[in-house]
């Protein structure tokens, strides 16, 4: 565990010095607080922090040990430790609380202090453990700073010597540890509030009436006044609750209560008991209770033990809600978060309540680019606008919540959760910043009732992989889950961990095709293209497994390999004669993004020792997708670099042909769907016949792929198309057959035209 937490020890500007010796008065024995953690680095800075304070007039002894075990043996021998600093996770991830059991139960130390430290908040213990067990405290190591540990330590010491004080009043101290566990226990402040008022009341006997006052603000500004208002209330004062002090009539209370408040300190009277709470940034609190005849004399010490154990519990009460809200509520809109959803799905899923209810993800289409035209501010008040009209319109039939940056999920019958209701919601334009933006969303849907889920994570996975194909299909798309979309969702995971043990055990291997001249015939070139041989010895088709690896981000290191790979292979072409041979290699959209991706080019080219006019990369029109801007600037670059640029698959897809217009490409590939198409009159073979004349036009060489008939050569001919690959020439082949290929065909340069 690092010891980095501790680090503000160093730093504290603010820190408590230790206060200066009384002459003349005696020494007493030291408090001594046990140090249990495995990091020695936590001793350390524990040590230096408390080196030379005193807590509550006396100095401090710290024990260590660097285990549950050892800390246990301890403690069987050492006596008088009041307060134990313990590590949640140590030898094993419940060291910690299992040595907790053992102190309270197996040792029997009730008075001791614990206070549990921890490395994170997620380690922080649930709310039932700290019932359990009576631990005191718990901190996240970041959180204890030198002031603070010696706030909290001092705390803590102070409650362990009134422990000890009052083991002969044995039955208020109980109440008082119940008291405490109680109100640990509790989520909210009424419910907490309530809560003092009834063990006040036991505690002296009483009968349960009274109320409790808290400020309004934790944190009021300079010169402000602080304002209560009554959040519990019990017995004949129970219709004050919600009232502010000044608006209460029985001047009594309104004069007990604000001496207490604005004296910080309890007040004893003959028929009635105010006590002071201090909490937690300011946020005090005071307990107003009655007695129909005159209290007897009160323990003064049982009621300042009180007090301070149920200040401590409110400030808990307080972090636990500040906890639960940071856990299922999103900061930013303050709806449910993705948390807090499954959590209600997991409910409906045990309480078998899915009967006719519906999961909608609704997705923000082009959020990102929203962000980027207007402003991250902008965006954040969109999602604001979007979660504010959400919840007017279906907050009282629906559960709504925020499960990702730009992606909402509504949970709620089918009469309600369905697109066209969904729809409408979206109609109008949101208005934010004075900026009317009309907004596009997909949505994917689950019907509960149809999906065999066993918890609300599987629900939302299952609503997640239909928006995934929503979102594939374009903007503003609709899909609903079904097994078959499951299914085909479970083959893909199942081919990328294939592919993942693919690439780790070598069976992924680089094929060449050749690329030959229409007008010489003689072999300009190569294409590498990658190949996966299954574990039974059957080949894995690239169109199955090459999306898989560009959604996965896999296709990344994939394609590095294969740029590295083929360059080799050409260099070893290059030093068996055949020279003039070009290397052409394929490069995802996803790679074309990455941001190393000119220097892992440089690196492979340096690195292999292959001059960088014989190297063309192939690119396709999902690059779009970077950015156009982005991508004609990359083009000049890597050709800047003397590497050629080829687009590939051109007609499958791009939205506009100013696209190609502003792409500095050298060669257009003609995809082999129009090339099939040149044998016939079907729509689309116009087409086809104007692709060529049109690289031509743009200053492009034109290759036709997918070629494998002599007619389809004729008619390339005659269209002046430069270059062709296919079946007709050579199928795509390892690297020695290649060789035996080229033996036997000539190779030559490329005529220009």
């Amino acid at each position: 565990m690092s010891s980095d937490a501790l680090i503000p020890f160093l730093q504290e500007p603010d820190s408590p010095e230790a206060p200066p010796p009384q002459p003349g008065s005696p020494a007493l024995p030291p408090w001594r607080v046990l140090v249990v953690d495995d990091d020695r680095d936590v001793h350390d800075s524990t040590g230096y922090a408390l080196r030379g304070l005193e807590l509550v007039g006396r100095p401090v002894e710290l024990l260590h040990a660097y285990s549950s075990a050892e800390g246990l043996m301890l403690l069987r021998h050492e006596h008088d430790v009041a307060v134990i600093l313990l590590d949640v996770v140590m030898e094993t991830e419940h060291a910690g609380l299992a040595m907790v059991d053992n102190i309270r139960n197996g040792l029997g130390l009730h008075n001791t202090r614990i206070i549990l430290r921890t490395g994170q908040p997620g380690q922080a213990p649930e709310i039932e453990t700290i019932r359990r067990y009576d631990i005191n405290d718990y901190k996240t190591k970041s959180e204890l700073t030198r002031a603070k540990l010696y706030a909290t330590l001092t705390a803590a010491v102070r409650c362990y010597d009134q422990l000890c004080r009052l083991d002969a009043s044995r039955r208020g101290l109980e109440k008082i540890v119940a008291a405490s566990n109680q109100f640990m226990a509790e989520q909210g402040l009424q419910t907490f509030a309530e809560g003092v008022i009834t063990q006040i009341a036991s505690l002296i006997g009483i009968q349960p009436e009274g109320l409790v006052c808290a400020s309004t603000d934790p944190a009021p500004g300079a010169g402000e006044a602080v304002d209560y208002v009554v959040i519990a209330a019990a017995g004949p004062y129970r219709h004050l609750i919600q009232k502010r002090l000044g608006e209460i009539t029985d001047p009594e209370i309104v004069q007990q209560l604000s001496h207490c408040l604005a004296e910080r300190r309890s007040l004893v009277a003959q028929r009635n008991l105010t006590l002071f709470f201090s909490g937690r940034d300011g946020q005090d609190f005071a307990a107003f209770v009655a007695a129909g005849e005159p209290l007897r004399e009160v323990d003064a010490h049982l009621l300042e033990v009180f007090c301070t154990n149920i200040a401590l519990c409110a400030s808990n009460v307080s972090l636990f809600m500040r906890l639960r809200n940071v856990a299922f509520v999103d900061r930013m809109l303050g709806i449910p978060n993705r948390t807090a959803l499954v959590q209600h799905l997991d409910e409906q899923v045990a309480a078998g309540e899915l009967h006719d209810l519906v999961l909608a993800l609704i997705d923000v289409d082009q959020f990102a680019e929203t962000n980027d035209m207007f402003g991250h501010r902008y965006g954040d008040l969109l999602l604001g606008a979007i979660a504010q009209r959400l919840t007017q319109a279906l907050v009282s039939r629906c559960y709504i919540a925020r499960v990702a940056g730009n992606t909402f999920a509504v949970v709620g019958l089918e009469g309600v959760v369905n697109p066209e209701e969904l729809r409408t919601l979206f109609d109008q334009p949101f208005q934010v910043e004075e900026i009317n933006r009309r907004l596009s969303v997909s949505m994917s849907l689950v019907r509960c009732a149809e999906v065999p889920a066993l918890n609300g994570s599987e629900l939302l996975k299952d609503a997640s992989i239909a928006m995934k194909r929503a979102k594939a299909a374009g903007q503003g798309r609709i899909e609903y889950y079904s097994a078959a979309l499951g299914a085909d969702s479970k083959e893909r995971t199942r081919l990328l961990h294939g592919l993942h043990r693919a690439f780790d055990h070598d069976r992924l291997f680089v094929v060449y095709q050749p690329q030959v001249s229409l007008v010489t015939g003689a072999v300009l070139g190569v294409e590498a293209l990658m190949r996966w041989r299954a574990e039974d010895g059957s080949l894995v088709p690239p169109d199955r497994f090459i999306p898989v690896a560009e959604r996965s981000g896999l296709i990344v290191g994939l394609g590095t390999w294969v740029l590295r790979t083929a360059l080799s292979d050409l260099g070893r072409l290059h030093q068996l004669g055949w020279r003039p041979l070009r290397m052409a290699v394929n490069v995802s959209a996803v790679q074309f993004g990455q941001p190393d991706f000119l220097q892992t080019l440089d690196e492979a080219l340096r690195d292999k020792q292959i001059a960088p006019d014989c190297l063309e990369l192939e690119i396709t029109e999902s690059v779009s997708m970077v950015g156009m801007e982005r991508v004609a600037a990359l083009m000049r670059e890597i050709r800047g670099r003397q590497v050629a640029v080829a687009i590939d698959d051109f007609g499958t897809g791009f939205s506009s042909l100013s696209y190609l217009d502003q792409l500095p490409a050298d060669r257009l590939k003609i995809d082999r769907a129009f090339v099939e198409l040149l044998e016939t009159e079907r729509p689309g073979a116009r087409i086809a016949r104007m692709i060529v004349p049109l690289g031509h036009q743009l200053g492009m060489k034109v290759l036709a792929e997918g070629v494998e008939t002599e007619r389809q050569v004729a008619i390339l001919r005659d269209l002046g198309c430069d270059e062709a690959q296919g079946y007709l020439y050579a199928r795509p082949m390892p690297f020695d057959v290649l060789c035996e290929w080229l033996a036997r065909h000539p190779v030559g340069m490329a005529v220009e035209g």
